[in-house]
């Protein structure tokens, strides 16, 4: 797969939403790589340090700081690019968040992605646009199969219900403008990503890492177990659905879900636990007593993927979180390092 993509990617005009965040941070780190020409639209890192600035993404491609909820701005780096292939990845997810500023995260989340998908259908270069959503859009119905796309959308929580108004408002785009467009559109759910150069808040391993850093004690939400995915696992199906639009076009459109294996689930604090050993150390992890215990995640239903596709997380999860403590640790030994150990996790993944 990766030598296909490589071949593919080259020189493919290639926009990215959310290009400054983790998720979209990886996605471009591995178009230049594969010498893609990109565009990104990101709001600035919301984080001291972050991704973005560690690897020096702006160089090399066109980086506009923008809202996607600025229908112009995202107008505008449409006209000006003309992309090939779409990949929006800007959204609200974080919980805490969406919870203190509930019309924000339904404007990024449900309005954002309908203007992309606007630009998309106006825009006539556009061939593929793949758009990354969430697991958290299931409803709990307390199952041990997987979810799958005919499931229940969750509207528990605003943060989850938002995605799930993005796959409804993607699924209505579908039926209504590009059942028989040259532009195919498939959304990509995925669950709980780890990988280096993450520091949002509320999240597991950079909650650790800070704890690490500090010294102070690491205090983690109780959950029960779910599924992980390296940053690099996400991109790879990111880039081989969105190479499937483009050749093949509406056979590959509507919901597509990828996860890691089941056998590999783990709790927050057993992954906490497994990136301490591999960091090099131990750590004391102390359970919230707050009762905010997360409701358990909602498990994907891969087949298709695996199928039609042939998709599967390249990397175990052991080794997915050792990758993540490795480029922790050589960041913190010297941050000028970030864009090597990226690249060159990028190039020993493309072996894989």
């Amino acid at each position: 797969m990766a030598h296909s993509l490589a071949d593919f990617y080259r020189r493919r005009r290639v926009l990215v939403t959310g290009h400054t965040g983790f998720q979209g941070g990886w996605l471009v780190a591995w178009l230049k790589v594969m010498g893609a020409q990109i565009c990104g639209l990101g709001l600035p890192p919301s984080t001291r340090p972050n991704f973005f600035d560690a690897n020096l993404l702006d160089r090399g491609i066109t980086s506009f700081f923008a809202d996607i909820r600025d229908r112009n701005a995202l107008a505008n780096a449409f006209a000006d690019f003309q992309p090939e292939i779409v990949i929006h990845c800007a959204a609200q997810t974080n919980l805490e968040s969406a919870h203190r500023d509930p019309v924000q995260t339904f404007a990024t989340n449900v309005m954002g992605t309908i203007h992309v998908l606007e630009e998309a259908r106006q825009t006539g270069s556009v061939r593929a646009l793949m758009i990354a959503t969430r697991a958290e859009k299931y409803a709990d119905r307390g199952w041990f199969w997987g979810y799958d796309k005919e499931d229940t959308l969750d509207s528990s929580e605003p943060c989850s219900s938002s995605f799930a108004g993005a796959e409804l408002a993607t699924s209505a785009y579908i039926e209504s403008f590009f059942t028989t467009s040259k532009t195919a559109v498939a959304t990509a759910r995925t669950e709980g990503l780890i990988g280096g150069g993450d520091w949002a808040e509320g999240r597991v391993i950079p909650d650790v890492v800070r704890g690490i850093i500090s010294g102070e004690k690491i205090v983690l939400h109780d959950s029960p177990a779910a599924g992980w995915l390296h940053a690099l696992d996400a991109a790879g199906a990111y880039l081989l659905l969105s190479k499937k639009l483009h050749e093949e076009g509406q056979a590959h459109s509507g919901a597509w879900n990828f996860a890691g294996a089941e056998s590999e689930m783990m709790t927050s604090q057993q992954l906490a636990e497994t990136f301490a050993k591999h960091w090099g150390g131990e750590i004391q992890v102390e359970l919230a007593n707050d009762g905010s215990s997360e409701k358990p995640a909602a498990r994907l239903n891969t087949d298709r993927s695996q199928t039609q596709l042939g998709w599967a997380p390249a990397l175990p999860m052991e080794d997915a979180i050792a990758w993540t403590a490795e480029w922790y640790r050589s960041y913190y030994s010297d941050p000028a390092s970030a864009w090597r150990v990226t690249d060159d996790q990028i190039s020993r993944y493309m072996r894989l």
